[in-house]
């Protein structure tokens, strides 16, 4: 398990929220409850994108933060490993 931080900023409109230790995982929510689910997810996308081109996951940095947000908090990243298997039935020959 990996554990970065994440930044919220209230806005009139909605929640911005961002991790702020790996670039390139925002988003956007109507409130915070939904922000953390979208958060969530974008972390999950930047960090399979990351693996399956070959490139290392950013080191968390404990220290970083944004003097504009409205709440920080930890946000984990939990890695698996899995194996996907391909059945494909052999041709017939005619």
């Amino acid at each position: 398990m990996l554990t970065y931080k994440a930044m919220y900023k209230f806005l009139d409109d909605g929640v911005h929220g961002e991790v702020l230790d790996f670039p390139g995982a925002i988003t956007w929510g109507e409130n915070l409850h939904e922000a953390r689910r979208l958060l969530a997810s974008a972390l999950t996308d930047m960090a399979e994108t990351n693996l399956m081109l070959g490139e290392s996951l950013p080191k968390p940095d404990p220290n970083v933060t944004d003097a504009d947000a409205d709440l920080e908090e930890p946000i984990h990243l939990l890695l698996t490993a899995a194996s996907r298997v391909a059945i494909v039935p052999e041709k017939i020959r005619g």
